[in-house]
């Protein structure tokens, strides 16, 4: 019987679908929130939509990530595309905040395996010397949605309604599983599925007490559950580390936090992808609630981003073969500061075509940052370990972006707080209404220069925040090691090495 052999321009194809699926999804959600927040209201809970989503993306990661180097990348996609669907269309059809928030926990379930078994796949099926490039050909999907997104999402909410903007998942993730189903091929794996249940279960502890803790930190009533909360992940990190230091197949191997690179280029990953959050999920607030604009304008408005992260892509493949990792980073991340650094202190009144070339000379840095940071961390480890390595690294990136969007929201919401409670007459059901530009018509006209300023100094607090992460990521960077990429090869040798040393250290 003849062995049926992987398409890898088709299965190319399919991880590209896939991304696209996630990249739309989105830009989508963030150009409609606006209005999903106009027409379900609860501005305050706007950010658990998008933490939400995150939270049970970053706790199901490690697990995926297991189970793709021991049974197998294709069956793990398979399922978590089937799961992002029904997540997807359940989000589609909810009536009020909390079930589009439930609904979007279900979605982050299945999107947790997406990411880092597509970019498993990749590592697979190509060589080192080309994966940069084709990292940077499927980060050109961010770019083909982040055009495509806001004039769909715009269309959607302006002439149907918000709630179809999930549906779209559906052609889109079928035609995904049907192109792995029948073109992807790899051998059957013959190692016993091992799930460390308590390990997995201390994450879970760890990730969602931290969340609630920072979520509550802003209601002065709750706090004590907040430190409460806080106190617990603390105990579940502990309780967590000690689990995996006794587990015969952890979650997630400790032996590679020995690897120094290893644990910077993920700290950077997660630093990075913490700030990315607060430009895609604020930006369309921002041109909608402030500038006045439409939705599909203010979707429009991370386009550049999107554009520029391709050319980022391919340009770190090129400097990745002269400079190692950290020189490359070291000039990405001082790009990126400065970019963070305009957007903190552009005045209200800037124009709309400021925002595009910010967001242009940000997406360059992200391109770079984000693929580097991939690389690299695939690269520091043995083949049979890139599954859990590139898991880990979308669990870093997840998890900053899980705790920044949370320290965004106390940030933002104590600034709306602060506004309101310094203007008599001034309600946080007009913020609501302002953010979105069809119920920002129904408030009173000498109001709307005050609520425009209390929300651009929540913005401007947020994105000044923003600045010390990406400070906090360069520092982080100067610390790395300046070697170059290995070959696998070798990659394989030093990982299998320094897997020997710690086995016999805990021996």
């Amino acid at each position: 019987m003849t062995k049926k052999q992987t398409n890898v321009a088709v299965t190319t194809a399919a991880i590209f679908v896939a991304t696209f699926m996630t990249a739309i999804e989105g830009t989508i959600v963030s150009t409609a929130m606006p209005t999903i927040i106009g027409s379900l209201h609860g501005v305050e809970l706007m950010n658990w939509v998008f933490s939400i989503y995150l939270l049970t993306n970053a706790m199901v990661t490690p697990v995926y990530g297991k189970l793709a180097d021991a049974i197998g990348r294709k069956p793990v996609l398979e399922v978590g595309l089937v799961i992002f669907i029904v997540g997807s269309c359940l989000a589609g059809l909810a009536q009020n905040m909390i079930q589009l928030i439930a609904f979007r926990a279900l979605q982050g379930i299945g999107a947790g395996a997406i990411m880092p078994v597509t970019f498993t796949i990749i590592a697979d099926i190509y060589p080192i010397e080309k994966r940069a490039k084709v990292l940077g050909f499927n980060g050109s999907a961010w770019g083909i949605a982040s055009v495509i997104a806001p004039l769909l999402g715009g269309f959607i909410v302006e002439r149907l309604s918000w709630h179809w903007i999930f549906f779209i998942n559906l052609p889109v993730g079928l035609i995904t599983i049907a192109l792995v189903q029948f073109f992807f091929f790899e051998e059957k794996q013959t190692r016993a599925v091992q799930i460390d249940y308590p390990g997995v279960g201390s994450l879970l502890v760890t990730l969602f007490a931290l969340m609630i803790g920072l979520q509550l930190l802003t209601d002065a009533g709750s706090r004590p559950i907040a430190f409460a909360a806080l106190v617990l992940s603390v105990v579940g990190l502990v309780a967590f580390i000690r689990l995996e230091k006794k587990a015969s197949d952890p979650v997630i191997d400790l032996a590679l936090f020995k690897n120094r690179s290893f644990v910077i280029q993920n700290s950077v990953a997660a630093l990075v992808s913490g700030f990315l959050i607060g430009f895609e999920s604020y930006m369309p607030m921002w041109m909608q609630g402030i500038l006045g604009l439409p939705a599909s304008m203010g979707g429009f408005a991370v386009t550049p981003s999107s554009l520029m992260w391709i050319i980022g892509s391919f340009l770190a493949g090129h400097l990745l073969v002269k400079w190692s990792p950290k020189h490359v980073l070291t000039i990405a991340l001082a790009w990126l500061l400065v970019g963070g650094i305009a957007l903190a202190t552009v005045p209200v009144s800037t124009p709309f075509v400021a925002f595009l070339v910010i967001a242009g000379w940000l997406g360059l840095a992200f391109g770079l940052i984000i693929t580097i940071t991939t690389v690299t961390v695939q690269n520091s480890v043995a083949q049979s370990e890139i599954g859990v390595a590139t898991s880990f690294n979308t669990l870093s990136r997840t998890l900053g972006q899980t705790l920044m969007v949370s320290v965004f929201g106390i940030v933002l919401n104590t600034h709306f707080a602060q506004g309101v409670a310094g203007h008599a007459g001034l309600t946080t059901d007009m913020l609501n209404k302002l953010i979105d530009p069809q119920t920002a018509a129904q408030l009173p006209a000498h109001l709307l220069p005050t609520l425009r300023n209390i929300l651009y100094s929540g913005l401007h607090g947020v994105y000044i925040v923003g600045i010390g992460i990406i400070a906090i990521a360069l520092l982080c960077n100067l610390f790395d090691v300046p070697d170059k990429l290995r070959s696998r090869a070798a990659g394989t040798k030093t990982a299998h090495a320094r897997r020997s040393a710690a086995q016999q250290e805990n021996s």
